[in-house]
């Protein structure tokens, strides 16, 4: 079936969390956590060395809401249940409809962390890629010196594959980079 064709939720809500495709709006949003978290987001996100403006990041929601709708990535915003208090940014990306495979990639606001937020929101957008997309591989990458990111994969049950050594450079020192990959299979 032509993934278009799918009807695929534009939110649904984990224990503590409302976690939804990108709206109109957001921008201002996303781009306040970015700039309050970029600390520590640099190291790790490319994207946050230099915080992009208030306008390019609602560009960039509005784009995301069309790439969901559009069925070729789905961007997923992390809002403390019944709040607009956003703790962070996942999704499911990389989109390989032929079998259907999805990377889970995620951040979260400095404030949020060390409270289970990205772990819950792993274990429901899992369930949310398997039940909805019909996902048969998820997987997971970070670099191996990101030890957080892996301990989250980790804690959700993908299984760790390999590291793919010097596939990469550091977009701050631009020295040769590895990267984990973790995968978790619908069986």
């Amino acid at each position: 079936m032509n993934p278009i064709l799918q009807e695929i939720p534009y939110e649904f809500e984990t224990e503590r969390l409302l976690i939804r495709g990108s709206l109109p709006g957001d921008g201002a949003t996303i781009r306040t956590a970015v700039l309050e978290s970029q600390p520590e987001l640099k190291p790790w996100m490319p994207w946050a060395v230099e915080v992009a403006s208030e306008e390019d990041y609602e560009i960039r929601v509005r784009e995301g809401q069309i790439k969901y709708l559009a069925r070729e990535d789905f961007w997923l915003l992390l809002f403390l249940k019944g709040t607009n208090t956003l703790v962070g940014c996942s999704g499911l990306h990389n989109a390989n409809w032929s079998i259907p495979s999805f990377e889970i990639g995620y951040w979260l606001h400095s404030q949020y962390t060390r409270q289970g937020y990205i772990t819950e929101a792993v274990h429901g957008i899992t369930h949310f890629a398997f039940t909805h997309l019909k996902a048969e591989r998820l997987f997971i990458r970070c670099d191996c010196e990101n030890e957080r990111s892996a301990a989250v994969a980790r804690r959700c049950g993908f299984s760790f594959e390999g590291t793919h050594w010097h596939d990469s450079r550091d977009h701050l020192t631009g020295k040769l980079a590895s990267t984990h990959y973790f995968s978790k299979l619908e069986l």
